[in-house]
């Protein structure tokens, strides 16, 4: 598969709670970093989700923040991802920034580049990826 999504985490689902209308799924990487995802429960079902089954979860950069200075800071993102800064290109509008958590995945962001300014981003720095559940889109191997 080749897909444009910046990051992909493979895992399985360590947890799973179906509802009439929706699914949340958490995901757990080999690594340990987990991952929370709402989705339909039709695709739930469509899928074939449930607690071990093995996923890929997608996200794009475009749809990943980052955060400084969080602590103490509470967010409705379910998904606040720890780690290095440890890639930073700054473009004329834009800027991508890697951010490499404890488990050695990379979390790819797509951000402004007067938010990385504000930000006072630099590798090597401490931040936190930032994901909201709705943006983390499941696939499962065929």
């Amino acid at each position: 598969m080749k897909i444009s999504a910046r990051n992909i985490f493979e895992g399985t689902v360590s947890a799973l709670a179906l509802g009439p209308v929706s699914a949340e799924a958490e995901i757990t990487t080999a690594g340990g970093s987990r991952l929370v995802a709402t989705i339909t429960q039709a695709s739930a079902t469509s899928l074939g989700l449930a607690v071990g089954k093995p996923v890929v979860a997608l996200v794009k950069a475009s749809s990943v923040m980052i955060m400084t200075e969080g602590s103490g800071v509470r967010l409705s993102a379910r998904n606040c991802l720890a780690g290095t800064i440890t890639k930073l290109t700054l473009g004329p509008v834009s800027a991508e920034v890697g951010v490499e958590l404890a488990d050695g995945n990379i979390v790819s962001a797509s951000i402004t580049r007067e938010a990385a300014n504000e930000l006072g981003l630099a590798v090597g720095a401490p931040a936190t990826a930032v994901i909201k559940a709705s943006s983390v889109i499941i696939g499962v191997p065929v």
